[in-house]
């Protein structure tokens, strides 16, 4: 009984040490076709514009509308993106300097 209970101990402590500390996920949808044209917008010069996407719902691709946000100077947008890989997956976007 006690060798037993030594190694659900030692076993859960080995498991403990094992997991990675801060580990990311990142999840992604791999879809057969290519997704549509992306609607375009005009923008004005004191915002930046986050441009709307297509995104997968697990059905069909639905539309998600852009926005507008006070521009930043000193940074750029790099919008989201669908990159043809086996099958097609979305990039999310974000800003850099």
């Amino acid at each position: 009984m006690k060798s037993l209970k030594f190694c659900i101990v030692a076993g859960a402590f080995l498991l403990a040490l094992s997991a990675p500390v801060g580990a990311r996920t990142l999840v992604g949808v791999s879809v057969g076709v290519p997704p549509p044209r992306v609607v375009r917008v005009v923008v004005r010069p004191a915002y930046a514009e986050i441009p709307g996407y297509w995104r997968w719902n697990g059905v069909r691709r639905v539309w998600i509308a852009g926005y507008r946000v006070a521009a930043r100077p000193g940074y750029r947008y790099v919008p989201a993106r669908w990159r043809a890989r086996p099958g097609w997956r979305l990039r999310a976007g974000y800003r850099v300097r």
